[in-house]
């Protein structure tokens, strides 16, 4: 308490000097201080604490030996003090300008918030070296950026807000081009209307995002603040860095695609150079990443076209026809129309097609098919029709070069369908050494019918045929010596001469 007395009246020798206005002034302040020694030496106490530079002018300061130092806070927190409040500001410029060069396009500020607090002391206690390592240590600088905003949430950050404007333009341009966007936006600007197209054309009449993009300026992370390009991407992908998986011992593409809830084909289409039948290795990397569009590109398009109106089919009964026949009637001819769409796509897929209007300009004609309703007997008539179009007997029955010739042969028709000689029922159709192709009819009357050397046959076994009814094409298979039609009749199933039931 002696040492303390001592300096008071040391003290009290240097306040002469002081005005009387000084003195109050600093009477003021002692409620500002918690801890003091006792009335007597409540001034000197004042003037060992921490005063604002206001409160003593700088001449009375300088009357009194007194030093001034400056507590650093940053954030809140106490880093140091200095004797000198420049060397902050240096600090700080010299920060800055290690970042000005590459970010000269950006208002740089302080990432932290600085405060200096002066303090009037009779010896500086400052450790101004320590402090100002510190805060080269601590300061970090950030740019003043714009802030994309999609329903609140923030998903990038570009330099400015000409980047925006670039960044929104070049989503549109993705899949319109420069001239349709500016038309769309003249129109807009105007608020005009744009002409609808010409048949055969098509107008771009709106490029819209599917959700809106706000902007805030705010100070962030230079290594934050995406390029155009890369601000595109997150907005068309969602992501800036593909998820890579890396094959494992029993892996297949169906397993691995289930665990990142893709299909496989998705897993195909994002690794191109594999295909499903490819044997993975152990050690291979595989792109699993999913893709989410943060934002899409709506284009609403109006188009013209002309289009043809499909024909139908009409079928009509015909009782003179045999069943299973068919003829046509009447050809059909497509009609044509004029329509008109408006068409939306999201991200270049349709997503609504709407008919705004449409004009017939040549109806349709419908074809018309003629369908037989008459019934086939099964029954022969016991009189055989001429099994062939025309033509002649090129060789009878009977004894043929040394060897006995089973039935007629018919040559040179007028064409060259084989016909059913009667009603009945095929009892075989197929290939028969040297008749060739071979159609034997049951007219299930004691009658049977054969037909040899055929080119193609019309029916199948169990197939019910009328008399006069196609059912191959006369040729040369078999032992055959040129086209004609080899004709047999069977009664009872015993050989006999056609030209006895011939109704020629």
């Amino acid at each position: 308490m002696g040492d303390y007395k001592g300096r008071l009246d040391q003290l009290q020798e240097k306040l002469k000097g002081i005005t009387k206005s000084s003195l109050n002034s600093m009477k003021q302040l002692s409620n500002k201080y918690k801890k003091v020694l006792g009335t007597s030496i409540c001034i000197a106490a004042l003037l060992t604490t921490s005063v604002h530079s206001d409160s003593v002018k700088a001449e009375e300061t300088s009357k009194l030996n007194l030093e001034t130092i400056y507590h650093v806070y940053m954030d809140g927190l106490r880093v140091g003090s200095v004797d000198d409040k420049n060397l902050v500001e240096r600090v700080i410029n010299s920060k800055m300008s290690e970042y000005r060069e590459d970010y000269s396009n950006l208002n740089l500020v302080v990432g932290e918030t600085i405060k200096l607090i002066p303090e009037v002391v009779f010896t500086s206690r400052a450790n101004s070296s320590a402090t100002v390592s510190e805060l080269e240590n601590k300061i970090s600088i950030k740019g003043e950026a714009i802030a994309l905003k999609v329903d609140g949430k923030v998903v990038g950050y570009v330099s400015s807000e000409d980047d925006y404007q670039a960044v929104i333009k070049q989503l549109k341009l993705q899949y319109v081009s420069e001239e349709q966007l500016a038309t769309v936006m003249k129109a807009k600007e105007n608020d005009i209307t744009i002409n609808p197209p010409s048949v055969g054309e098509k107008v771009i009449i709106d490029v819209k995002l599917s959700k809106d993009i706000e902007i805030d300026r705010v100070p962030v992370d230079l290594k934050s603040i995406l390029s155009i390009e890369n601000a595109i991407k997150q907005l068309n992908l969602g992501t800036l860095e593909d998820d890579i998986y890396v094959v494992e011992p029993g892996d297949v593409l169906g397993t691995i695609a289930q665990a990142h809830s893709l299909s496989v084909s998705d897993v195909l289409a994002l690794n191109p150079s594999i295909t499903e039948n490819t044997l993975l290795q152990i050690g291979d990397e595989l792109n699993v990443t999913v893709y989410e569009p943060i934002v899409k590109v709506i284009v609403e398009e109006a188009s013209t076209i002309k289009e043809e109106i499909p024909f139908q089919t009409e079928t009509k009964d015909d009782s003179n026809m045999w069943r299973g026949d068919t003829k046509v009637q009447q050809a059909g001819h497509a009609g044509e129309r004029v329509v008109s769409y408006n068409i939306t796509r999201e991200n270049g897929r349709t997503i609504q097609r709407q008919i705004v209007s449409e004009k017939i300009t040549k109806e349709p004609q419908n074809r018309i098919v003629l369908k037989g309703t008459k019934v086939t007997p099964s029954r022969g008539t016991g009189k055989l029709a001429w099994p062939a179009v025309g033509g002649y007997i090129s060789s009878y029955q009977g004894m043929r070069w040394g060897r006995f010739h089973r039935g007629i042969d018919i040559a040179r028709p007028r064409n060259l369908n084989i016909l059913a000689a009667d009603n009945g029922t095929v009892s075989f159709a197929g290939w028969d050494g040297g008749y060739g192709n071979k159609i034997i009819i049951n007219h299930n009357n004691g009658m049977s019918t054969l037909y040899a050397h055929l080119a193609s046959m019309d029916v199948k076994v169990g197939q019910t045929v009328a008399q006069g009814q196609k059912i191959g094409v006369m040729g040369s298979t078999g032992n055959s010596t040129g086209i004609h039609l080899h004709f047999e009749v069977l009664q009872g199933g015993n050989l006999k001469n056609p030209m006895d039931y011939l109704n020629r």
